[in-house]
C-alpha cells in the first residue's frame, strides 16, 4: 500500500469512529474503566479495555466490529483492519494485528490453511511470577510456632530490581495481604519486586505489627539474591491501617528496638514509603468528624485502643486510646519523627469518613518540618478505600512516584533466568 492510500485508509478510519461514538451513548463505558472523553478521541479504539473482563472484552468487541463495518460494509481479503493495541490486567502490552489477504509466505506456514488470519506479535513485555505461601518470619511462643507468610511478584528479567513491601489495610483486626492487586501488579510490570506481606492484628498488641513489617523488610534484603532485588533500594506501601503501617516502618529507620526475630544482620530501613488514607496518630483519628464518631473513638474497645491497651481481661477493664497519650504517641507515626526519613508519598481523600484527612495533613506538614521530602496528594471525592483507589490515575501516579524516588531496575546484576522456567 502506498504512502498516500495508506493515508487515506487512516482518514477513512477515523471518520467511522467519529461517526460511531457520535452516535452512542459513552455513559455505558464507564463502569469498565474507559473515560467517554478518551473514546471520543481519534484515538479512541487504544483506550478499550481488551481482556480485563468479560463484559469490558464483549464491550470490545462489539465497538470494534460495528467500528470494522463502517469502514467495509463488505468486506473483503483486500480490506485492511491496521491496528488494535490491546490493554490486559497489569500493563499494556503491544500487539499489532494485520487481518489480510494472505501471502505466499503465509501460505507455507505450519499448520496453515486457506482462510486463517495470521497474527505477528511484537513487544519486549517481561513475565512476571507470583510465588504465594512464602514464609518470612515465625513467631514463637510457648506453645506454638505461628508463621507469617508473603506473597511475590517476581518479574523475570536478569535485571536487578527495586522492591516494594505493601501491607494491606483492615483495620488493624485483618491483614488480607493478596488484595489490591491491582497496584502490586502494575508495579510489578514496571520492573519492581513486589511482596505482599500479612502482620499480626489485634488482639496482638503493638510493637508487633511494627516488628512484622520490619522482618519482612529484611527477609527480603536477606533474600536478595535469590530473588533479583537491590538491596539498596526497598520501598513500603500500605492503605489504611497498612498506610499506618508502611509510616511507621518508614519512620523508625535505625530503631533497633523494633528490629525482632529473623535476619537480624540485615537492615530493616528503607528508602521510599507510601501510604494511601493511613493514620498517622492513634490519638486523632476522627478529627473533624461528627460528636458521635470523637465519643466512638474514646472507647475502650475500638480498635487503636486494643492495639495499644489491649482488651479487658481480669482485673483490667481497658482503657480508651486517650488514657495514655505518650503511649499512643509512641505507637504513632507522628511520635518519630526526626528529620532522618525516607521519601514519602501521601495520598488521602477529601471524602474519607473512617479516617479523617487530618491524619495525612498532619504527617506531611510534621514531615516537612523537620526538612524531610513529602508529596502530598489530595484525591477529591474519594472516599476511604473505594473505588477510586484503583483507577489508572490514581495507579499510575503511585507508580511513577516509586520509579522516581527508587529509580528503575538495572539491567544485568540481577541473577540468571531459570532455564526450565518456561517448560
Amino acid at each position: 500500500m502506498t504512502g498516500v492510500a495508506e493515508s487515506s485508509v487512516r482518514s477513512r478510519a477515523k471518520a467511522a469512529w467519529r461517526d460511531l461514538i457520535a452516535s452512542l451513548d459513552l455513559r455505558h463505558f464507564e463502569h469498565v474503566g474507559v473515560l467517554p472523553e478518551r473514546l471520543a478521541t481519534d484515538d479512541g479504539l487504544l483506550s478499550l479495555p481488551f481482556g480485563c473482563t468479560a463484559e469490558a472484552m464483549a464491550l470490545t468487541h462489539v465497538l470494534a466490529g460495528s467500528w470494522c463495518r463502517r469502514i467495509a460494509p463488505q468486506p473483503t481479503k483486500a480490506h485492511h483492519m491496521r491496528m488494535i493495541q490491546a490493554l490486559s490486567l497489569g500493563g499494556v502490552i503491544a500487539v499489532s494485528v494485520l487481518t489480510q489477504q494472505a501471502s505466499a509466505g503465509d501460505a507455507q506456514l505450519p499448520g496453515y490453511s486457506e482462510g486463517a488470519q495470521v497474527v505477528r506479535v511484537e513487544g519486549n513485555r517481561s513475565q512476571v511470577d507470583q510465588i504465594s505461601g512464602v514464609i518470612y518470619s515465625q513467631i514463637r511462643s510457648m506453645r506454638a510456632i505461628r508463621q507469617l507468610r508473603m506473597s511475590l511478584l517476581v518479574p523475570r528479567t536478569k535485571d536487578k530490581k527495586p522492591a516494594i513491601v505493601y501491607f494491606p489495610g483492615g483495620g488493624f483486626t485483618s491483614a488480607d495481604h493478596e488484595k489490591y492487586f491491582e497496584l502490586r501488579s502494575a508495579l510489578a510490570a514496571a520492573g519492581f519486586v513486589v511482596a505482599a506481606a500479612e502482620y499480626r492484628v489485634v488482639p496482638d498488641r503493638f510493637p508487633a505489627l511494627l516488628e512484622d513489617g520490619k522482618a519482612a523488610v529484611r527477609y527480603l534484603r536477606a533474600h536478595a539474591a535469590e530473588y533479583g532485588i537491590d538491596p539498596a533500594r526497598i520501598g513500603v506501601l500500605g492503605d489504611s491501617a497498612g498506610g499506618y503501617l508502611s509510616q511507621m516502618v518508614g519512620v523508625t529507620g535505625g530503631e533497633k528496638a523494633f528490629d525482632k526475630g529473623d535476619h537480624l544482620d540485615q537492615p530493616s530501613d528503607v528508602q521510599a514509603a507510601v501510604t494511601l488514607y493511613g493514620i498517622s496518630n492513634l490519638l486523632n483519628i476522627g478529627e473533624g468528624f461528627s460528636p458521635a464518631v470523637q465519643l466512638m473513638h474514646q472507647s475502650p474497645a475500638v480498635t487503636e485502643a486494643l492495639l495499644v491497651n489491649g482488651p479487658a481481661f481480669r482485673d483490667f477493664p481497658g482503657a480508651s486510646i486517650s488514657a495514655d497519650p505518650d503511649k499512643a504517641l509512641a505507637a504513632s507515626p507522628m511520635g518519630h519523627l526526626g528529620g532522618d526519613e525516607p521519601p514519602f508519598l501521601i495520598m488521602h481523600g477529601t471524602a474519607d469518613r473512617l479516617v479523617s484527612p487530618v491524619q495525612s495533613k498532619q504527617l506531611f506538614e510534621g514531615l516537612r518540618a523537620k526538612g524531610g521530602k513529602a508529596d502530598y496528594v489530595l484525591v477529591e471525592g474519594a472516599g476511604h478505600g473505594d473505588l477510586t483507589w484503583f483507577q489508572q490515575p490514581v495507579i499510575d501516579r503511585v507508580v511513577a512516584w516509586f520509579k522516581a524516588t527508587l529509580g528503575g531496575p538495572i539491567p544485568g546484576g540481577g541473577g540468571k533466568a531459570d532455564p526450565k522456567s518456561d517448560l
